[in-house]
């Protein structure tokens, strides 16, 4: 689990294609790594990506078919930048929202435009995932946790302050830059439990102790 709060960026050092999937290694910049072991994950522009090598400078991990495929990861260039979080300790401050590095697919800059300080982001999400975003609510984009501002149509707004832009990737998105995106997780959960009996599958013991620290059902 993340919060989408980036600790760093990195960049990609190198790209392998392997037997039909990906093996990356990544430049982790000023990100402490001191801490890190094999097996353990760091959301990658917003992918929960499993370490299983540290190179001294970053780390090794694999990326998979189904990840490629939900993701942008098959665009990305050797150096290209890329937001770094380590996996929420128990004892940390939750920042952002929960994030499970899950990308549930890639949405597209449409629009930027100037707000005073701030900059406003308007990007166009795949249909099937709009439903998922609402006003005030919570997105991960390319790791990063924001709050939706405003929803036109096919299309929602982010408001991005300076502080976001320096310590992350988003300073760089241009129009019809292609981003990471992952909904928040309850609004997914909410629709399952929902369901028709017969149509929805069991739930996990995680997403049962989120939903009930939520308040959304009884222990």
């Amino acid at each position: 689990m993340f919060t989408g709060i980036i600790e760093a960026t990195g960049n990609v050092a190198a790209i392998e294609m392997i037997a039909g999937d990906m093996r990356v290694t990544i430049n982790s910049g000023k990100l402490d790594l001191a801490d890190v072991k094999l097996g353990d994950s760091i959301a990658t522009n917003g992918v929960c990506l499993t370490v299983i090598a540290l190179t001294g400078h970053g780390y090794v991990a694999d990326v998979s078919k189904e990840t490629l495929s939900l993701t942008n990861f098959e665009n990305y260039q050797i150096g290209q930048t890329v937001n770094l979080e380590k996996a929420l300790m128990p004892q940390s401050r939750l920042g952002g929202h929960l994030v499970s590095g899950h990308i549930d697919g890639i949405a597209t800059v449409t629009r930027i435009e100037a707000n005073a300080r701030a900059t406003d982001y308007w990007l166009c999400a795949p249909a099937q995932l709009l439903k998922y975003i609402p006003y005030k609510g919570s997105v991960c984009i390319d790791g990063i946790s924001l709050t939706v501002n405003e929803i036109n149509d096919n299309e929602f707004k982010l408001t991005i302050v300076p502080h976001t832009a320096g310590e992350t990737t988003i300073s760089g998105f241009k129009v019809g830059s292609k981003v990471n995106l992952e909904v928040d997780q309850l609004a997914r959960y909410l629709e399952r439990l929902m369901m028709p009996q017969q149509d929805a599958k069991p739930t996990s013991s995680l997403t049962h102790e989120l939903l009930a620290q939520a308040g959304f059902m009884n222990r």
